[in-house]
């Protein structure tokens, strides 16, 4: 049997869409799908948002990339504006999660040789982190899941339990680093706990290592805050963010403090594509939307009230719900081992919901920031009804 023209590395289904505009999806049928998916949280304001549109039109009619041996104006002002709303004094800009998490390390390297202690490269991650599919990602994810067939893995990172005792027992002399999730995806939209991420500040400051958050997925409003890390009144000395900063268009950026930015001197880093014109174009266009005064405010009140009616399903439905959780509209909920995940989100499918599975058997909600209460009730009444077909 001939293999298909598009390497099977994917489990797709046969549903496929023609166009998209807000929160919903529309078949070449014309059948039309609420969206809570999001592309896995990367479509963040919706589907076609005209100013993205008009600001993709406008960038497209006058330059595409020039490389970045040049000054580009769109990167350029999406710097200075991350850097204005976060805790960073520099950015670096890719194409993606896993290449943002991997520069990430990298400057963990830099760092340390540039002050003289080269023999600091470990880095602490996580049971139930997810970090990208490059080779240093899935060194860090450290799951079987990913490094099937891939290993020996690289080496230099110790997975311990979220657990304050276990990261103190990891860290040696050669310990550079801890790298978490503030809300872990994958793992299961499990937030870390605010003590947690405060101790591990502490540790780092008192054991001389970086602290490095992984933001690819609860970044850029995702947790009703531009980063999910200022909900904890912790700042990292690394961030790496992706998915919803482009609304759909590959880009992905590495947020330093100054301490670590100034170690990366010229040719120590780099990318082609990366924060080319088009891309910080429209990252600057979802950061118009993102910034504008209510707009997060306008989020944490929906995520609330779907928050809310998911907690009711789960008083009415406790045979089939354990647990609802998440963070602003990252949201999972945890069925009973009863129930598989990947079966409800079939069925859910099935009945013009999309949502997709993420690890602990949950089901993984991550709707469009722009949504209105309509589209919660229009959901939770989708979701009622597929729970009763389940039972």
């Amino acid at each position: 049997m001939a293999i298909s023209p598009v390497i099977p590395v994917y489990n797709r289904t046969n549903l496929s869409f023609e166009r998209g505009e807000g929160a919903y999806l529309y078949t070449p049928e014309g059948e039309r799908y609420l969206d809570f998916l999001s592309g896995i949280a990367v479509n963040s304001l919706g589907h076609c948002h005209p100013h993205l549109v008009q600001t993709l039109k406008d960038q497209s009619e006058k330059l595409w990339h020039v490389s970045n041996i040049f000054s580009i104006e769109p990167l350029t002002r999406l710097s200075k504006r991350l850097v204005e709303n976060s805790f960073a004094d520099s950015v670096f800009f890719c194409n993606s999660g896993a290449e943002a998490v991997e520069c990430g390390l990298k400057a963990i390297r830099k760092y340390f040789d540039e002050n003289d202690k080269p023999e600091k490269h470990r880095v602490i991650t996580f049971d139930g982190a997810f970090h990208g599919r490059t080779f240093g990602a899935i060194a860090a994810t450290g799951t079987p899941k990913v490094l099937e067939g891939f290993e020996p893995r690289l080496p230099g990172f110790d997975k311990v339990a979220i657990n304050i005792e276990a990261v103190k027992a990891a860290i040696t002399h050669e310990t550079a680093a801890i790298l978490i999730e503030p809300v872990q995806g994958e793992g299961g939209i499990k937030p870390i706990p605010t003590e947690f991420l405060q101790e591990l500040r502490k540790i780092c400051d008192e054991q001389d290592l970086l602290l490095f958050f992984d933001e690819v997925q609860c970044g850029n409003g995702r947790a009703a805050k531009l980063f999910a890390y200022q909900h904890f009144d912790v700042e990292p000395d690394i961030l790496a963010t992706a998915k919803g900063l482009g609304g759909g268009f590959p880009i992905g950026a590495c947020l330093m403090k100054e301490k670590v930015a100034e170690t990366l001197k010229t040719g120590s880093h780099g990318t082609t594509f990366g924060g080319n014109p088009l891309a910080t174009a429209v990252g600057n266009a979802v950061l118009d939307i993102l910034l504008e005064e209510g707009f997060m405010q306008k989020v944490s009140d929906i995520a609330g009230n779907l928050r809310d009616k998911l907690e009711s399903l789960q008083n009415k439905f406790p045979t089939i719900v354990d647990e609802v959780r998440g963070l602003g509209l990252l949201m999972g909920i945890k069925l009973r081992p009863e129930f598989e995940n990947t079966k409800m989100v079939e069925k859910l499918r099935e009945n013009k919901l999309l949502v997709n599975a993420a690890g602990d058997n949950v089901v993984r909600i991550i709707p469009p920031l722009i949504i209105e209460e309509s589209h919660v009730e229009e959901a939770l009444e989708i979701i009622e009804k597929t729970f009763g077909e389940m039972l």
